[in-house]
């Protein structure tokens, strides 16, 4: 608690581990009640996520998505497994959360409502000028996730360290995240923010790379090319969006992708960018998400030419049924 009697958000620094699994098993080990609480709180994991993993549809899918991304990533799959074993979680509940997004799709029925499919509400404002160069983003996600997010600094073994806003139980980082790539005259930071985007059924491919296993790759891009490069590379079952941060070059640009590699790069200038949860520059077959479309309607009418006001969006209220900010996580 902080003197305002806050809960403040824990940071734990997990140091520089040898192997994956034990890094992964240290952040389960210190959150383990706040993903042990996660896990029994999130109703759409208990609702959707386990009654489907037990059919044998299900159990197909899981398995392709489980080989993909051991295969492509295996120090990341084994953070996976160490954070199971840390928190005392079974591991295909640890499995179903940080894959939700790619495992969803498949159980959602007609009548479902639009909650239900586009879960993920946070929004970004993106611009660079003569005088700032700013990526802002509020995090206000699914209600099952408020308190239940932690900071985890960690040391990798190429000499990189990184800090990522986590949600219990999945990997660093499906939200936000920097690294310092600790060069000889001072630390060179990238830093990203993400926004969930909502494709159709019909442009997700089953058994694909998971969208946690991307963004936690990104913490070990050592500058804007490589983090690119690891973009572009990457086979997403479902698509994302990426607000990638160069500082010292104060480059950001907004990278959305879908399933079959594709990726478009939209490089931001003086003209102000507000990046809710639908696609913006890529074509592609989406959920038409009120929420999402509300939210750019009203940052449309809003001034983003200062920092003060560029927070003020982010925090803006008018809109009673969706405004900007709704609950934070």
């Amino acid at each position: 608690m902080d003197d305002s009697g806050e809960k403040k958000l824990a940071l734990f620094d997990v140091g520089q581990c040898k192997e994956a699994y034990q890094m992964g098993f240290l952040i389960g080990q210190r959150f383990s009640d706040l993903i042990q609480s996660r896990v029994a709180t999130d109703l759409i994991l208990q609702q959707q996520l386990l009654p489907f993993a037990g059919t044998a549809e299900a159990q197909l899918l899981i398995e392709a998505l489980c080989t993909a991304n051991r295969q492509m990533f295996p120090r990341y799959w084994d953070e996976l497994l160490g954070t199971a074993a840390g928190s005392g979680i079974p591991i295909i509940h640890i499995i179903l959360l940080n894959f939700r997004k790619e495992i969803l799709p498949f159980i959602l029925k007609k009548e479902d409502t639009q909650e239900e499919v586009t879960d993920d509400d946070c929004s970004d404002v993106l611009v660079v000028n003569d005088s700032m160069a700013i990526a802002a983003h509020n995090e206000d996600a699914n209600i099952a996730l408020i308190g239940h997010t932690y900071l985890v600094r960690a040391m990798l073994p190429n000499g990189v360290s990184f800090t990522a806003y986590t949600y219990a139980g999945e990997l660093p980082t499906c939200a936000f995240g920097f690294n310092s790539c600790g060069l000889l005259h001072g630390p060179l930071y990238q830093a990203f923010t993400l926004n969930s985007v909502p494709p159709t059924r019909e442009e997700i491919i089953a058994g694909g790379i998971g969208r946690n296993f991307i963004s936690r790759d990104l913490l070990e891009a050592t500058g804007l090319g490589d983090a690119l490069n690891r973009l572009h590379s990457s086979n997403a079952s479902v698509g994302h969006s990426y607000n990638l941060v160069d500082v010292r070059s104060r480059r950001i640009v907004n990278v959305e992708t879908a399933s079959g590699k594709r990726c478009l790069v939209h490089e931001v200038g003086r003209t102000p960018v507000f990046h809710a949860n639908m696609y913006l520059h890529l074509e592609v077959q989406q959920v038409q998400d009120e929420n999402s479309i509300s939210r750019q309607n009203r940052a449309a009418q809003l001034s983003a030419d200062s920092k003060e006001k560029v927070l003020s969006i982010l925090g803006d209220c008018v809109d009673k049924k969706y405004p900007i900010y709704m609950t934070g996580s």
